[in-house]
């Protein structure tokens, strides 16, 4: 008899540090809670910390198949709908209520989602590239082509592994070459069939609706170059919600700050959480 795991076991989720508020980091497409190592030590210093991987994440348990058990490719994670009740799920276990919930890529539109759902978890929103749809349309600038996504999709089918090493000195600013290497084998650690289905929900998806009902107050990150979620979709955002929202633009390129330009992003949030971060833990 398998004995079943509670949510936070199988996401390996943990919380560190201390404080009266609690700050959740949530990784995106390919990632895992490691690319969070860099601004973790400042956080929590002043915060509970929740740190977990979603079950797609390379750094889940792969043995005897549990990865995919827990992400069934053609199953619930279909759809953000099934993370945002995942997150819900995950803050529940934990009675953490009202937090800051910082988002990266994918995560940022699932805190959205889940935000609307359950208002009472969270205080803000903070959104690092986040984008509710990738795929232009003639009124919406989202950075790819459709024929951009198939051919993403393709490369993916055909060499994943291959893919996944263009795909990190694409995301990642090329100046970090370590950053590139972090990323590049977060990516490879996924299951190949996992992060296929996985992308083409991503890619696919439109949660342009959502927005506007985000009644939690929020702010957008975006680098000065980002081609996974351009400056425009910052903006664009900003200008659906109904209220509460800023746009902060950071100085330096790539879609994953966090890694490339952490002290920068620190700033961002030390602003945002009224908190000025030694840049000397």
């Amino acid at each position: 008899m398998v004995l079943e795991k509670t949510l936070s076991t199988a996401m390996n989720a943990k919380i560190v540090g201390s404080g009266g508020e609690a700050v959740v980091l949530a990784h995106g497409y390919g990632g895992d809670q490691s690319v969070w190592d860099k601004i973790l030590p400042y956080l929590s210093q002043h915060y509970r910390v929740l740190v977990f991987d979603w079950p797609f994440s390379g750094a889940v348990n792969n043995k005897d198949g549990d990865n995919l058990k827990l992400f069934d490719p053609a199953g619930k994670y279909s759809s953000y709908d099934a993370f945002a009740l995942d997150l819900i799920a995950l803050l529940d276990e934990f009675n953490l209520k009202s937090t800051v919930f910082v988002g990266h890529s994918m995560s940022g539109m699932i805190g959205c989602i889940a935000s609307v759902k359950r208002p009472d978890l969270f205080n803000s929103l903070i959104l690092i590239g986040a984008s509710p749809r990738y795929i232009n349309t003639d009124d919406y600038e989202g950075g790819f082509e459709m024929s951009d996504i198939t051919q993403i999709i393709s490369a993916i089918e055909s060499n994943y592994h291959n893919w996944a090493a263009n795909f990190a000195t694409l995301a990642v600013d090329t100046n970090d070459p370590p950053s590139v290497e972090k990323f590049a084998k977060c990516l490879q650690r996924m299951r190949p069939e996992v992060a296929l289905a996985l992308a083409k929900t991503v890619f696919y998806s439109d949660h342009r609706d959502v927005i506007d009902k985000v009644s939690t107050p929020c702010t957008i990150v975006s680098t000065s170059s980002d081609m996974a979620a351009p400056k425009t979709v910052a903006f664009y955002m900003q200008k659906k919600m109904k209220e509460n929202s800023n746009v902060e633009i950071m100085n330096t390129n790539g879609h994953f700050p966090q890694l490339t330009a952490h002290l920068e992003l620190l700033d961002v949030l030390g602003k945002v959480l009224g908190l000025k971060f030694d840049h000397d833990p």
